[in-house]
């Protein structure tokens, strides 16, 4: 079973080669309503595709569009600006999907 999650998962990381995502590490996130304030900022971002929020971790990530890239200051900003504390920024190359189903995959 595990073998299987763990194929999917680069599976789907596969179909998503040339995504481009800034993944932060972000203190003070407590509850959904954190998650839906920081995701509804950062999807209303033009170049956005896809927003991950995933408290238990403290992650936020961010996709690009295809073709743009994220404004890692603006996106710090957001989350500054909406009360949390940005601990660390990195740019991985899985989707924000990919990044999803990892987490799904770990607590299960």
């Amino acid at each position: 079973m595990r073998t299987a999650i763990v194929l999917s998962v680069a599976l789907l990381s596969l179909s998503a080669q040339a995504a481009t995502t800034t993944k932060l590490t972000v203190n003070g996130m407590v509850c959904a309503f954190c998650a839906q304030g920081i995701e509804k900022k950062l999807t209303a971002m033009p170049q956005t595709q896809a927003v991950y929020v995933d408290l238990a971790e403290k992650i936020v990530a961010v996709e690009a569009r295809e073709g743009q890239s994220i404004d890692v200051d603006k996106v710090r900003a957001e989350v500054k600006d909406a009360g949390y504390d940005v601990i660390k920024v990195e740019t991985v190359s899985e989707s924000v999907e990919a990044l999803r189903a990892m987490a799904k995959a770990v607590r299960k």
